[in-house]
């Protein structure tokens, strides 16, 4: 008589862990360098009385590159970095995605075509800048880009839901800097430079471990 098969324990087997997808991989992105050259140059076309304007809706709301607290986080950065805020942004964006390669992308294009245009409307300008009907447009496209700017700031104020101060405190930080700039005329860099530093360290103490 044989003796029987000894028994053996089965293998588990164990299923491949499948890697989760970062959220960069997964959101909306430029293919290549060209297609934030000409998003960039399109921005920049668009962006009478302020690019920002245009790029908050363009790259957050359409394009989807940026959420809302992206956006507000990197304008912060551009904001209080030396030079012009939308140049400032357009490097952070294209070199989120490309480096150094993206970032020049991105400021070629946001300078490169607006630059010949700006020069020939102000040769333009030069000739007729004494005609009445010319003043008065200039005055009314600042009326419109105040505006636009105003729209920006409540559309993106949800965001500060999220930010670790609150609303409440970030309301205040919001209204004490409009205050100072618009009320009291205090320069800007003493206003980035008194009310950063105090929003910088009442949000280190939020969240410090």
């Amino acid at each position: 008589m044989q003796n029987p098969l000894p028994m053996t324990s089965p293998v588990p087997v164990i299923a491949p862990t499948l890697a989760q997808p970062s959220p960069l991989a997964t959101r909306p992105a430029p293919r290549n360098l060209a297609e934030v050259f000409w998003s960039f140059t399109w921005l920049a076309l668009q962006g009478f009385g302020g690019v920002v304007v245009v790029v908050q809706r363009e790259l957050v709301e359409k394009k989807r590159w940026l959420t809302r607290e992206e956006f507000i986080e990197e304008w912060a950065v551009a904001q209080v970095m030396p030079g012009p805020n939308v140049v400032n942004l357009s490097i952070m964006i294209g070199d989120r995605y490309f480096g150094l390669r993206g970032a020049l992308a991105a400021v070629a294009g946001i300078l490169a075509l607006p630059l010949v245009l700006v020069l020939l409307a102000a040769l333009a300008y030069a000739h007729w800048a004494t005609h009445p009907a010319v003043a008065g447009a200039l005055r009314g496209m600042g009326v419109v880009a105040a505006g636009m700017i105003g729209g920006m700031g409540l559309k993106l104020m949800p965001a500060l839901r999220q930010h670790p101060l609150g609303p409440v405190w970030s309301g205040l930080m919001a209204l004490a800097a409009f205050v100072a700039v618009a009320w009291w005329r205090i320069p800007l860099p003493w206003v980035l430079l008194v009310l950063g530093l105090l929003a910088c360290g009442l949000t280190w103490r939020k969240v410090a471990p």
